[in-house]
């Protein structure tokens, strides 16, 4: 692995959100201002065929990536700001497992990505909320 590879695989390592390529780029060329875009696009690709690397498309129109991590986990997009907050549920990993063996299967994989918007702000789903 190039030092430049190294360098991305880095700012990979220590991001607590979901970056874009160009997100990326910023990071790594803080670091090491040769780094190019170019390089960071094939480090990405190598990484995720490396299965290191997980690709999320959240429906904001770019590609955004995460470490591949032992844990499961599932995502709550807030499509006003684009923040992904990572959350996990009991309830629903039963429930999944429960529909695909009610439909004669057993669950092997998933991916859950749920779309909101803040409830502050929104008097009306507030008071939706106390009733």
């Amino acid at each position: 692995m190039t030092g430049q590879r190294r360098v991305i695989a880095r700012v990979l390592s220590e991001s607590h959100d979901h970056p874009d390529a160009e997100e990326m780029h910023r990071r790594a060329a803080a670091i090491d201002p040769h780094i190019s875009i170019a390089t960071v696009y094939r480090t990405v690709r190598l990484l995720e065929e490396a299965g290191i690397l997980e690709r999320h498309d959240f429906r904001d129109g770019r590609a955004r990536f995460e470490e591949m991590r032992d844990e499961h986990h599932d995502h709550l997009i807030d499509v006003q700001s684009g923040k992904v907050i990572e959350f996990h549920n009991e309830q629903i990993e039963e429930l999944q497992r429960f529909v695909a063996e009610t439909l004669g299967y057993k669950l092997v994989d998933h991916r859950l990505e749920l779309y909101g918007v803040p409830l502050e702000g929104d008097g009306d789903a507030k008071s939706k909320r106390k009733k």
